[in-house]
């Protein structure tokens, strides 16, 4: 936290916190939503620790008044959440369902009620079953089938939502879903990965168009995950396995929409599926850059993987999280400078947080000071950043719950505020009043 004696926050600067849809509002079932291919992927055996579900997550569905309440105890300005694309239109298209619409009407009027503004993410994930049924991101119609549920959400919302999101994590869920089996659908191809990339990026141009028309006042941007990629070792083979690391992971969506052209490693893969005139319905006018991070990434080579690539080990000597990331705010602030650098666009960090196994102790509080220092060390970072002319104009902690964390399950806690998943119980931990008090002490008070 920065000091007296360091330059102040500046005033209109954007505190908040983040979620997503399938990782916390369970009601999987109730109330008109079909199934995600998150919800699929949970049920093949072996492929979520623990064998757990986001059948019931935190019960937000239910229980969102009382979530409201805790960000409005903390003080954020801004709560950045996800639409589950299944709830509103079951089957993916056609009739939508009047009550997945209803419950976001309710959110949104709620957020706003308690004087905090509603960001909405248009996708995190949750592709609707019955559209990977159909060949899902793999399928170029998938441009078209997301820009018509954005419809339908700009038309709901934009009375109400102004700051949008097309997608969250665009490099994630395309690498694990179809390249690397990590997540869902739970392919291993690499064509199939490659035509996902493409008709993402088209369905992002899409999505940014509908919004630019149908939502008087938008603030529109994109959700990337980036962090340095380094070779494990010193050695030519590990060089050129980060490097194509780098080009799918930090690289293959930012600069096709945002610079027209995609780099160098993957542009000759993805001309097969390139048309003329896509490039330019993919790299459409945006107003910030989201930015999600949590630490360098280390890799090494992999011949038999789909890419020559795969995930490696830290240093022996590298700080890490409770879960084992290696910890380097350093990078975080270099990351920064160089977005900044690159894109030109105003930053908005949209996740940012550590995870751990925390629990009450014997009075029921959850002491997390792992968690504090890494949020003291990143915004510590992100204000040097801001110092050196780094454009940031907002933070999001990952995550305002303890929640389901994709294939850890709820092994991986990440919440500010733990959740007894058996009771449903909310207990804000250490991390959520040392929150507090940055936005307080930022803000003057």
């Amino acid at each position: 936290m920065p000091t007296a004696d360091t330059p102040a926050w500046p005033r209109d600067f954007v505190w908040g916190v983040s979620t997503s849809s399938y990782q916390i509002e369970g009601a999987a079932s109730e109330d008109g939503r079909a199934p995600s291919i998150w919800d699929i992927r949970c049920r093949q055996q072996g492929a979520i620790a623990n064998g757990d579900t986001g059948d019931v997550a935190c019960d937000h569905y239910h229980r969102y008044p009382e979530d409201i309440a805790l960000m409005r105890e903390l003080g954020v300005a801004a709560y950045r959440f996800s639409i589950a694309w299944p709830r509103v239109l079951p089957r993916g298209r056609g009739s939508p369902n009047p009550k997945g619409l209803d419950f976001y009407d309710r959110l949104v009027d709620a957020v706003l009620a308690a004087g905090i503004e509603p960001w909405a993410c248009l996708y995190h994930w949750d592709l609707p079953q019955a559209l990977q049924d159909r060949g899902g991101w793999t399928r170029r119609d998938s441009a078209g089938w997301f820009a018509d549920y954005a419809v339908l959400m700009a038309q709901r919302l934009g009375d109400r939502v102004k700051r949008w999101a097309t997608f969250n994590e665009f490099a994630v869920f395309t690498l694990f879903g179809y390249a690397i089996e990590w997540g869902a659908p739970g392919r291993a191809d690499r064509a199939d990965h490659l035509a996902a990339i493409h008709h993402v990026n088209l369905a992002h141009g899409a999505g940014v168009d509908v919004l630019r028309d149908l939502v008087p006042g938008a603030s529109i941007g994109a959700i990337h995950n980036r962090q340095a990629v380094w070779p494990e070792q010193d050695l030519p083979e590990h060089h050129e396995a980060a490097a194509l690391l780098d080009e799918h992971w930090n690289r293959a969506f930012p600069e096709p929409q945002l610079l027209g052209h995609y780099p160098p490693r993957i542009a000759a893969a993805i001309e097969p599926y390139l048309r003329a005139g896509d490039l330019a319905r993919i790299c459409r006018p945006i107003d910030w850059f989201g930015l999600n991070h949590y630490g360098p990434i280390f890799v090494k080579p992999d011949p038999q993987g789909t890419w020559n690539f795969t995930w490696g080990e830290a240093p022996a000597d590298a700080p890490r999280s409770e879960i084992g990331w290696p910890i380097y705010p350093e990078a975080f602030r270099d990351e920064l400078l160089e977005l900044t650098r690159r894109f030109r666009l105003p930053i908005y960090v949209t996740e940012n947080g550590a995870g751990g196994q925390d629990g009450p102790g014997p009075d029921g509080s959850i002491d997390d000071h792992h968690r504090i220092a890494y949020l003291s060390a990143y915004t510590g970072a992100l204000h040097e950043a801001l110092a050196a002319g780094a454009d940031v104009r907002g933070y999001f902690v990952w995550s305002l719950l303890d929640n389901f964390e994709w294939g850890a399950g709820y092994a991986n806690r990440f919440g500010i505020v733990y959740v007894d998943f058996a009771t449903q119980q909310r207990t804000p931990k250490a991390s959520a009043r040392w929150y507090a008090d940055l936005i307080r002490h930022a803000r003057g008070g």
